[in-house]
């Protein structure tokens, strides 16, 4: 079939052999993304517009912090910092507001008529606080990727025979990305489509699953004096990997591969 920009790092993902092509994707995606915005992006207008307005979350953060670029990280959060300040001029105004109204109540019943707006406008800041403090411009920009490439992986799915077999033949995928998978599976598959691959990827992530169980029970039996002269099997990375598996990508070593990663 006609390979293009999107069907080739999918292709790519599958080929690594994986817990889930999905987190190397997911991955691969999120390691770009950090290093473009620690790059020479980080003086362009556009994107210093979305990271003034977006920032990042907290897990972010600290992969920013962690690949050697201070002083660009610094800018951002500059910025960053200036127009959160700005748009949190009225909210706190606000708060001030009403909270000298509760002040000057006293110990009156705080569900008096007064009291009671004054309460509900200060939750009304909270919430508007949480909505500011809560947004990152990189997890933005990986889900909209990731719907992407979970469209392109049934563009393959459908159009190539080979990329089928790869995958009814992987280790499955982490249950997250299963859940993601099924729920675009509905949108670009017909109905009996749909049903065969539900059986498939309901079959395929038990026999993974069974797998990953196996792997752990055997981790934890080793620490038992009796099984100490026993071979780890393929046990020796199971917490990483039974981790990886119901949550995501989130220990162990990289899904992707080792070009993919920054360099040092």
């Amino acid at each position: 079939m006609r390979y293009h920009i999107d069907t080739i790092p999918v292709w790519d993902a599958a080929k690594l052999d994986g817990e889930c092509l999905l987190c190397s994707l997911e991955r691969k995606t999120e390691l770009g993304e950090a290093e473009r915005y620690l790059g020479a992006s980080v003086m362009e207008p556009d994107v210093r517009i979305r990271v003034n307005d977006k920032g990042f979350c907290r897990r972010h953060h600290a992969m920013l912090f962690t690949m050697s670029n201070r002083l660009g990280h610094a800018l951002m959060l500059e910025s960053h910092t200036i127009e959160t300040r700005r748009r949190l001029a009225k909210p706190f105004a606000e708060m001030k507001k009403a909270g000298e109204q509760l002040q000057a109540s006293g110990f009156s019943d705080k569900l008096n008529g007064k009291n009671k707006a004054a309460t509900e406008q200060l939750l009304k800041q909270a919430k508007e606080i949480r909505e500011i403090s809560c947004t990152c411009v990189m997890c933005e920009t990986i889900a909209e990727n990731m719907r992407r490439y979970l469209h392109t992986f049934f563009h393959l799915y459908q159009q190539d025979t080979e990329f089928r077999k790869r995958f009814s033949d992987s280790k499955g995928l982490c249950l997250p990305h299963m859940g993601q998978l099924l729920e675009v599976a509905a949108e670009e598959l017909g109905p009996k489509e749909l049903g065969a691959f539900a059986v498939m990827l309901a079959d395929l992530e038990k026999q993974n699953l069974d797998r990953i169980q196996e792997d752990i029970s055997w981790f934890i039996k080793k620490f038992d004096y009796r099984f100490e002269k026993e071979s780890w099997k393929d046990s020796k990375d199971a917490v990483e990997r039974t981790a990886n598996k119901m949550r995501g990508w989130a220990v162990g070593k990289e899904p992707v591969r080792d070009e993919d990663l920054p360099k040092k």
